[in-house]
């Protein structure tokens, strides 16, 4: 363990006036607390404490910052109180300690709704001060180093925890070197083979090619100290969790990986930093699609470099990023520069960004309209995970996108009046689909119309939380009482089959036990398959919830057929069990049953006599009710093979399949999928338009096939 006179010679290198007395107070007073308290390695607790303070040193931080790491299991683990911490060692000190106790007790991989909330107190205590995810993820950091100690199924739940929150949340606030071990050390609990693998590769790429780090940095070095450059040079191997994420993405075996290898080069001025790019172009090809400018549009976090790829020694490709002195300790640090010092005074950094400004476009739209806790959930993923492009409106003005993201993006981007009334739009002068993905340096038209409205597609293109909280918000009101009157239908046949009454204040309780606003929003989100019937009712009635469904005989699945009376499904309909139907009589054929809203119903109005009303038998019915499916899907390698297997996952099974349209960028197709009830249809259809090569789905209802 780093003993207190050691832990201050690491604070005093890079700030001389620290108060060096209340570090030695909060070292003294936390080993007192920790006293006879061990960790599952064996050793005293009271280390783990001091080595996250030694982690937060190499990033220069304040006295206050220090002294809360090794006091902030305090209140958490031993008798201290929040009180008696202010007492001895000040407000902002105590106050930075509660904010990590309550981060500690937050689960983040809990239940969905639970870990919404809890995401949501994650972000209101960044904005109330950053300090304290600074001392959390170090406190991650060095739990994982020493995670061996713990037992197996522990290990992986806090790897899978790393991995999903903790790593992105560090590489969105500009600490890459954080996110890279968080993510490797994750990597080596959840796949060692795989890691195990890549680290074998690079041992034998190194015995067959020699130090390449070495041998290229070399060649960096000479080109700039031929052109009287002062800059330093740094190359690395890309860390194996890096180089094992772009082998799944790219599907790429190792051997055919090129930028295994990346290098920085510090230098003093921006100017400096051009004119090495020159030279870097000069001497070697650069690849194309492999540039961008962070100088001239830097990310929200502060950070500044510019990245260029180029083919290298042998032709191997190497990423090199330049950037100023000031603008690496912004890379390194990340928003956490803010509170850095330089010899005893606070850096004076130019490119650290306000805290406050960082967290408050980082958060805004987590907290807009009326998302629910899935909404919200996959809003802070989206923007947890994401990289950036910067594209240029006709007026010249930059618009800050994530990677990945569409013209309907940037259109929501601008406004929302301009996202819902968006019908096309122009990349660099060239009318685009929607689904486009833009790159960097492109300019953006969007064109506009009025009476357009959001289409329920749009969700699979936008890649932005704003853009989809703001379809779904107008889709919610455009189709709500389409979908309230369907929820109506789904609430009143589900309370039929377990003998219940779908009353008023029974779906009132039950929007209130799901945390809604009132019985219309249930009913809205139940037409629209957010919710299931079954959520419902398992809601209000628990004992429900383990209970074995009645299953339904295959040959009488309906009531009201006589004896004698064969039937058959209408082809114009399709109706499953869970819609109103109603049988038509045909002399020699049997019943035909149609759904109760069938437009073919219309032609036999004045034929009462031939009208049989009839009922879906309750219970559990067989997936054997087909039902056809138009598809758009984008013309790519694998789309179709990846909306088999969405199909195959809601347990359904396709029985035929038609293509109708082929065309360069998508395919027009029919699917006929063999389902159970109209809950079942919801859920494949919910599933299809959340895959994002899915453009377009609809049930297909054709009068002209009526019997």
């Amino acid at each position: 363990m780093i003993d207190v006179e050691d832990l201050i010679a690491l604070v005093r290198n890079y700030n001389p006036r620290s108060n060096a007395d209340l570090i030695r107070q909060a070292y003294a007073y936390g080993m007192q607390m920790h006293e006879g308290q061990w960790r599952k390695s064996g050793e005293p607790y009271f280390t783990h404490p001091v080595a996250v303070a030694a982690i937060l040193t190499e990033q220069n931080l304040d006295d206050a910052t220090i002294v809360t790491a090794l006091l902030h299991d305090t209140i958490e683990d031993t008798k201290s109180t929040y009180t008696e911490i202010e007492r001895l060692f000040g407000h902002e000190v105590a106050e930075l300690v509660d904010g990590v106790t309550k981060l500690t007790n937050l689960q983040l991989s809990s239940a969905q709704n639970e870990q919404a909330e809890n995401f949501r107190k994650l972000f209101m205590a960044m904005s109330r001060d950053l300090r304290v995810i600074l001392v959390k993820l170090a406190d991650r950091l060095h739990n994982m180093r020493t995670i061996k100690s713990m037992k197996p199924e522990k290990q992986v739940q806090k790897s899978r925890e790393t991995m999903d929150i903790y790593a992105p949340l560090a590489g969105r606030m500009g600490m890459q070197w954080m996110r890279e071990e968080l993510e490797d050390l994750a990597f080596k609990v959840l796949n060692p083979e795989a890691r195990n693998s890549i680290m074998r590769r690079f041992l034998t790429l190194q015995k067959e090619s020699g130090d390449v780090v070495h041998q290229i940095s070399a060649d960096l070095r000479a080109e700039l100290d031929r052109e009287k450059l002062d800059a330093a040079v740094y190359g690395r191997a890309k860390k194996p969790y890096s180089i094992w994420r772009k082998m799944q993405e790219k599907d790429l075996a190792f051997s055919s990986l090129s930028d295994i290898y990346g290098f920085r080069v510090i230098c003093a001025s921006v100017a400096d930093c051009y004119r090495i790019l020159g030279v870097i172009h000069q001497r070697w090809r650069a690849v194309p699609g492999r540039f961008k400018d962070y100088i001239s549009q830097p990310k929200g976090n502060g950070y500044r470099s510019i990245h260029t790829t180029v083919s290298g020694r042998d032709g191997k490709r190497v990423e090199v990023q330049i950037r100023t002195r000031d603008m690496h300790e912004v890379a390194e640090a990340g928003v956490a520069a803010h509170w850095s010092y330089r010899e005893g005074v606070r850096a004076r950094n130019p490119f650290a960004v306000d805290p406050s400004k960082w967290i408050s476009t980082l958060t805004e739209r987590f907290f807009e309209g009326d998302q629910d806790e899935g909404e919200f959930l996959e809003n802070v993923k989206l923007e947890m995970y994401s990289d950036q492009v910067f594209c240029f409106t006709p007026k010249g003005d930059v618009i800050q996108l994530p990677r990945g993201a569409t013209p309907l993006d940037y259109a929501y981007a601008i406004h929302t009046r301009i996202g819902n009334s968006c019908v096309s739009a122009k990349v660099d002068g060239i009318r685009v689909p929607l689904w486009t993905r833009l790159k960097n340096g492109q300019s953006v038209e969007i064109i506009t119309a009025e009476g357009q409205r959001p289409q329920s597609s749009w969700i699979d293109i936008v890649t932005t939380g704003r853009a989809k909280a703001a379809i779904r918000r107008s889709l919610r009101e455009e189709d709500r009482s389409r979908f309230v009157k369907l929820g109506q239908e789904l609430a009143r046949a589900a309370f039929d089959h377990v003998g219940r009454k779908a009353s008023d204040k029974a779906l009132r309780t039950a929007a209130k036990m799901l945390g809604l606003a009132d019985e219309d929003d249930l009913l809205a989100r139940l037409g629209s398959a957010e919710l299931t019937a079954r959520k419902v009712l398992e809601t209000l009635y628990p004992e429900l919830s383990t209970g074995k469904p009645d299953v339904v005989d295959a040959q009488r699945p309906i009531i009201g057929l006589g004896a004698d009376q064969t039937f058959k499904r209408a082809l114009c309909c399709q109706p499953v069990p869970g819609e109103r139907i109603v049988g038509i009589t045909y002399p020699g054929r049997g019943v035909i049953v149609h759904g109760i809203d069938c437009r073919a119903l219309e032609e036999l109005e004045e034929q009462p006599a031939r009208w049989v009303d009839l009922h879906w038998q309750p219970g559990r019915h067989a997936a054997a009710y087909s039902v056809t499916l138009e598809l758009a899907i984008s013309n790519d390698a694998g789309v179709l093979g990846r909306v088999c297997s969405v199909v195959g996952d809601q347990k359904a099974n396709i029985s035929d399949l038609k293509f109708t349209e082929r065309k360069p960028d998508f395919y027009r197709l029919l699917v006929d999928v063999e389902l159970r009830d109209v809950e079942h249809l919801h859920m494949v259809m919910t599933a299809l338009e959340a895959e994002t090569d899915v453009a377009q789905v609809s049930r297909v209802r054709n009068v002209s096939l009526k019997p």
